[in-house]
């Protein structure tokens, strides 16, 4: 007989366990459904090379909100930050450039490029921390519907509009983030192509998009809005990323939480316009009054419901949401860590570098993005190498090492050939440049795992292996993320919401979308 409870949570993300958690803590019974054979999602800890442990899609921690940390009280299931080390960026000529949270030490880096460069730092720290502390209270909204003309809209708009009234002097601000390209914005303060790409390098992580691409200034900031130790907030948890996955399923399971995994959903159950549960690949039913789906908008709308219970602008809406990923990602076992030719612990002050960016110019990255606009594997792509094992000695055995490499671009449709034939070609091209900035690394690797967008999509669903489950643009934000109408987590079925990064405030390790959309359904249940 199919049992019944009160919500079910279709796919055991971080997003989909921290919606669970906070709805149990809530006293609801909640069942969590997961495809796969771990927890987790794209924040998972996985055992590829025998004795290597590898945070397999994500792989550095920053965004997780710190209302979530304490209210899910994660350091008592586990939860450990060990900080990253601050920035180091490999330039050609023998040369580096640091990046830190210490203003004053990143303005002695950009002093030997740019005495002007430095010295302007610091008012670009505090304009661009304004726009930030703005977009970090937005994160725990939920975006209005400002088009409603029904008074319950009315009033959220106006409440959201008052709550932000002080804001409107910054607006400007914000208008040039979301539209103006990283270059530009950029520009606008710095003069050297180093320090420009040392700050737009984050523009094309996990976005298919170059530094001169319109909007991808927004994804700069996107990703230093962390509040956690660290250049950019940036860090590794002890045991790998799945540690904060397993930490918050053993807060939820505390709190009575049920979680099944290798138990995939092939349909959202509806009648007469309302959620009724879910039905599993092996034909098991499972009944409840709310499904919330961790699972990405595209999968949620487009294959677990027949497209005829939904208004048709709203399926063109979902249809049309941008998807499309060049990211991959190589997890490497190897004897040794990478040795940088051009790092002196002494001159950087810091013993090694574990956070590393390698992309050293403005036209550096611009290229990489050029072969993949045009279906080419980047010849020469960018490069984050980052090394937990450093900081982390519970990931490998004794004296060996993970280095964790993300990189673009590596288009998801490719203009010749397939990634059956051409993941080798990628793997040439990324450990090509690894080797010229520490030289006879790949001479140390034991053995590796490749991800391509494909791979990435396999494994974890996620539409072209999009690591924020769609492109992070000005049309696609907000109040348009997954669609105009429907950005408050719910649905046009009623009693179906969703709680993955095709929701605002979108894509990393945050867990703001499950802590928000939790909040939103307990208002209904109130209602």
């Amino acid at each position: 007989m199919p049992k019944q409870y009160d919500a079910i949570v279709i796919g055991a993300g971080h997003n989909g366990l921290t919606c669970g958690a906070y709805l149990a803590k809530a006293g609801l019974s909640v069942l969590i459904l997961e495809r796969r054979h771990v927890v987790g999602g794209a924040a998972v800890t996985e055992e590829i090379v025998p004795g290597f442990r590898f945070s397999v899609f994500s792989y550095l921690m920053s965004l997780l909100h710190p209302k979530v940390i304490e209210e899910l009280e994660l350091a008592r299931y586990g939860y450990q930050v060990l900080p990253a080390t601050d920035l180091f960026a490999p330039l050609p000529a023998d040369d580096h450039i640091t990046f830190s949270d210490d203003i004053e030490r990143t303005q002695r880096s950009f002093a030997r490029f740019s005495k002007k460069d430095a010295a302007i730092y610091p008012e670009f720290d505090r304009y661009l921390m304004d726009s930030v502390r703005i977009m970090r209270r937005l994160l725990l909204e939920t975006p209005p519907d400002p088009s409603c003309r029904d008074w319950r809209s009315f009033k959220e708009t106006a409440k959201f509009l008052w709550r932000y009234r002080r804001v409107c002097g910054k607006l400007f601000r914000f208008a040039d983030l979301l539209t103006m390209s990283a270059d530009d914005y950029l520009s606008e303060w710095f003069e050297r192509s180093e320090i420009k790409a040392l700050l737009a390098y984050y523009s094309g992580i996990g976005t298919f998009a170059g530094p001169k691409s319109p909007g991808s200034a927004y994804v700069v900031m996107h990703h230093v809005m962390g509040e956690h130790a660290g250049a950019g907030g940036w860090g590794f948890v002890r045991g790998g990323m799945g540690a904060i996955s397993t930490a918050i399923a053993r807060s939820g399971t505390e709190k009575g939480v049920t979680i099944q995994t290798q138990a995939e959903v092939s349909a959202i159950e509806t009648s007469n316009g309302r959620v009724t549960g879910v039905t599993l690949a092996d034909g098991s039913r499972h009944h409840a009054s709310i499904v919330v789906s961790n699972v990405s908008a595209k999968i949620t709308f487009l294959k677990l419901l027949d497209k005829k219970q939904l208004p048709a602008e709203f399926v063109r809406d979902i249809e049309t949401y941008r998807t499309l990923s060049s990211a991959f990602k190589i997890n490497i076992a190897c004897e040794r860590l990478p040795q940088y030719k051009t790092f002196d612990a002494q001159k950087c002050g810091i013993p090694y570098p574990t956070y590393v960016h390698i992309g050293p110019t403005i036209e550096y990255l611009e290229r990489a993005y050029d072969d993949a606009k045009f279906g080419d594997i980047s010849r020469r792509p960018f490069l984050t190498p980052v090394t937990p094992t450093f900081v982390d000695d519970t990931i490998s055995p004794p004296g060996k090492h993970v280095v964790n490499l993300f990189g673009g671009h590596a288009p998801y449709h490719l203009r010749e050939g397939d990634w059956t034939t051409r993941k080798d070609e990628l793997v040439r091209n990324a450990l090509g440049v690894l080797d010229e900035a520490a030289p006879g690394f790949s001479d140390g690797i034991i053995g590796m795992q490749v991800l391509t967008p494909v791979d990435i999509e396999a494994t974890i669903g996620s539409p072209h292996g999009h690591i924020f489950h769609g492109e992070l643009q000005l049309d696609q934000l907000f109040w348009a993320r997954p669609a105009p109408h429907w950005a408050d987590y719910r649905s046009p079925i009623k009693g179906l919401y969703q709680c993955g990064s095709s929701a605002h405030p979108g894509g990393g390790v945050g867990a703001v979308v499950g802590r928000n959309a939790a909040r939103e359904i307990l208002r209904d249940r109130r209602r």
